[in-house]
């Protein structure tokens, strides 16, 4: 069966620690699965214009940025224990972890 993976964070190196751990746990287990490795996907970057006076001076303004990083693993493996294994590994606070499974 083919698992992916998908890693979302706002923060780069909080994903980057994360694809590590996930790494890590996945080649020290002695099932035969086949990683292919941490792809990193397009960065999408949403910028924001705001006034800081409501009422006049529109020429003063800020502006703010939020980043989310994506990456994904792919995964081969007939065993359903890296699946248990998967479930439990505890991930750093700040990355949302989904697991999908390909036909």
């Amino acid at each position: 069966m083919k698992f992916r993976i998908l890693l979302r964070s706002f923060n780069n190196e909080l994903i980057n620690l994360a694809c590590q751990q996930l790494r890590s746990t996945l080649l020290k287990t002695e099932a035969d699965c086949k990683i292919n490795g941490v792809v990193a996907l397009p960065t999408k970057i949403k910028r924001f214009c705001v006034l800081r006076s409501p009422h006049i001076d529109k020429d003063s303004r800020e502006h703010f940025e939020v980043r989310q990083y994506k990456r994904f693993i792919d995964l081969n493996t007939e065993s359903p224990s890296i699946l248990d294994l998967l479930l439990k590994t505890e991930l750093p606070a700040g990355v949302v972890c989904s697991l999908k499974i390909l036909a």
